[in-house]
Parts: C-alpha cells; structure tokens; sequence
C-alpha cells in the first residue's frame, strides 16, 4: 500500500512537471532589457499563473522572425506559437501564408475595438490576421534647464518647428554649445526625427525632391549650431538626455516615456511640434498573430485574448513607457500620472496628426535610413549649408532602393 501511495505521489508530480504548456512568443518588440523584465514580470506572470503555462519570450529582428518562420513552415516543424510583427514587414507574413486569420475567434470579443487607422496595416483582404499593439509616433521633450531661454510666446503644447528652432538657437548661443539631441550614429532613428518635421511641412516622406523635404531641411540648416556637438556618438537619445547633456529632443513616444519617468520634476514633454501642414510623425504598430501549424492553439488564442483586453494594453503601454495602446476601450483607463502623461500625448499625435508609415516598398530599408544619415552628416554637420543638390543626388539614391 504504501508502495502505491508512493507511485501515485510521484505520477502527481511528473503530471504536474510535464503537464505545464509552454508557449514560444517571438517578438520584434520590448527589446529594451527595462521594457522585456517589465513585460515577462508583470504581465506574462499573471497569464501563466493564471493558465498554469510557461511563456518562453524571445526577441530578434523581424528579418530573423520571418527567417525563423521561413525554416519552421518548410519543415513542418512549427515550434513558435505566436508572433510579434511589425507592419511593414505583415504582407510578408500573410503573403507566404506563415499565420492564421484570426477573424472568427476576435469577432466574438465584443468588448474591445481595435483602432480603426491600423487596419490598414493588419486586415488583409477583409481578414484581420494581425492584432495590433504597441502603436508608436513621436513627441517632444525638455529638460527644465531650457525652459530659461524659451521665448515668452512659445506655448510647449502648441509648439511649431519654426520656434521650436528658435529656441534651441538661443540655447546654444547662451550655453556656448547646442543641446539638442538626434541620433548621429547611421541606421538608427535620425530619418524618423526628420520625417516628423518633414511630415509637418506637408513632405511626402521619406522623399527628398518635394518642397515640403526642402523646407523641412532648410529648418535642419537654420539649427545647424542647435545640435550637440556629441551627437555622432549617439545611437540613442536617452542616455544623453537623463544625463542633462542635451536638452531637447523629438524622439520616439517609448523613448521619450522613459527619460520623463526617470525624473518627471526635471522634465516637460508634449506633442511633436507642428509645421504648415500641421503635426507631424512617423508612426507604426506592431502586432500580435498565430502560427499557421501551432500545436498550441488554444492556449495561443487564450493568450491574445488576454494580451488584448483594453485594461492589459494600459498596463503594458505604460509599463514599457508610452506606446499607445490601440483600442478605442482603453483611453478609459488613463489617469494622470507620469505614463498616462505620456501615452495621452501620444494619443493627441495618433488622432490629431499628418502621419506616415514605412510603406513595404522598399527593397532594404536600412540603405534609406543611410541615405538620411550621409546627407545630415554633410550637409548640416559638416558643410553647415543649404544644399538643394545634395538633396536631389540623395533622393537619386532612394529612388534605386524601390522594389
């Protein structure tokens, strides 16, 4: 007897050490170490309690995604259960037929409406494959010091690039050197922070042969004394930020969250400033889809169902500092501290602004984001004057870089 009440104590227990699903999340997105332990610790955590499963989360490019996945559906050995995409790269996904239609099973989720500007990016032919989350544009930043040479016209919520410009001017003539940050380091988010004033100059962005490019590079040379003069080491505003070596900056709704929520007292944030066309950003999303060939399926659907839930999507947005959550259900739930500051100024921008998007028709869009670096390096840091041709060369080179 009491060799059987042993067999059954240790059948429980190998039941309960193999009977734990786990789900492999592969991600594009939240791969910030603060942003990926906040996301595995505060809202993985409670689904895997809750579910008794494990998520295994990974993160890597979305070319190594489709790679991955590319290897996964040839094989037919299906390993990832669900996948995080970014729009550009989702007609990919559809188009070799890697993730399911999700359309029946989210139809029945009454309780929450996805943001109708990203279905343009996630509905395919009437089928939505796609879930969005993680939306992004950009907004503005300063550090308190600056606001000492902010004129007295200047309202920050209704800020133009013109005296946006000014401003940072002043600033570097008083300090003795500027304090306005962009990334100088190649292929990082430089010709996302110019697309923002381009778009605001009515620029059909990423295009340089247009009178709105030409007005906003023209606003890039009047500043030309307005950046730091580190910024060529820069691969990313926030350290220099939460420094206080630089002051100002247009950056990333993430980006920008997390210096703000560094320190709130040192800092004023708000939305990217406007231009003649109006406000400006480059935006996005990412999103959530199954595997086609997933052995967990159930348990997959159960996870976006949850990951989805408009009172989840205020959580992770503003815990990983200020992507907007895309559902019209979970503006709700915003109050005012530090984070819903953030994400309620990305919401003005999302609702309110000229926006763009990567379009999927570049062959390597990396090559574009050069051509951006090459033509500041030039043209604004090293020749420090106005020069429509290096424009029309510049835009010679994207125009190879099309499908």
């Amino acid at each position: 007897m009491k060799k059987l009440f042993v067999l059954l104590l240790l059948g429980t227990f190998v039941f309960l050490a193999f009977g734990t699903e786990t789900l492999v999340v592969s991600s594009r997105l939240w791969t910030p170490p603060t942003e990926k332990e906040f996301v595995i610790n505060n809202i993985f955590k409670p689904f895997e309690e809750a579910n008794n499963c494990k998520i295994n989360f990974q993160t890597m490019s979305d070319q190594d995604l489709l790679d991955q996945a590319k290897v996964q559906q040839e094989t037919g050995n299906v390993t990832t259960d669900v996948i995080i995409a970014y729009a550009s790269r989702m007609p990919e996904w559809v188009d070799n037929g890697y993730v399911m239609d999700l359309t029946p099973y989210v139809s029945k989720w009454t309780d929450r409406h996805f943001s109708k500007g990203y279905d343009s990016m996630t509905v395919f032919n009437g089928k939505r494959y796609f879930l969005p989350v993680g939306a992004d544009v950009y907004l503005f930043i300063a550090n308190k010091k600056a606001l000492q040479y902010k004129p007295d016209n200047v309202d920050i919520e209704n800020l133009t690039w013109e005296q946006l410009a000014n401003w940072a001017n002043l600033i570097a003539q008083g300090e003795g050197e500027g304090k306005f940050a962009v990334t100088g380091v190649p292929m990082k988010s430089l010709i996302y922070q110019i697309g923002a004033i381009a778009l605001s100059y009515g620029s059909e962005w990423p295009n340089l042969d247009n009178p709105g490019a030409m007005a906003a590079w023209y606003l890039l040379y009047k500043m030309r004394n307005a950046f730091s003069p580190a910024i060529k080491t820069y691969d990313d505003v926030r350290p220099p930020m939460k420094r206080g070596e630089t002051w100002m900056t247009v950056a990333h709704c993430a980006r920008v969250g997390e210096i703000y929520e560094s320190n709130p007292t040192n800092f004023v944030i708000a939305p990217a400033p406007k231009g003649p066309a109006g406000r400006g950003s480059v935006a996005g999303t990412s999103g959530f889809a199954i595997m086609k060939g997933t052995k967990h399926f159930d348990l997959a659907l159960k996870f976006l169902e949850y990951m989805t839930r408009p009172d989840v999507m205020v959580k992770l947005s503003k815990g990983t500092g200020g992507f907007i959550p895309p559902e019209d259900e979970a503006i709700k739930y915003l109050g005012s501290s530090p984070s819903d500051k953030v994400v309620k100024a990305a919401i003005e921008v999302m609702q309110n602004g000229v926006l763009s998007y990567i379009a999927p028709i570049w062959k390597d869009w990396g090559q574009v984001k050069l051509v951006y670096d090459n033509l500041f390096a030039k043209m604004i840091l090293q020749d420090k004057k106005f020069e429509p041709e290096l424009m029309e060369a510049a835009q010679f080179k994207i125009d190879v870089l099309r499908k």
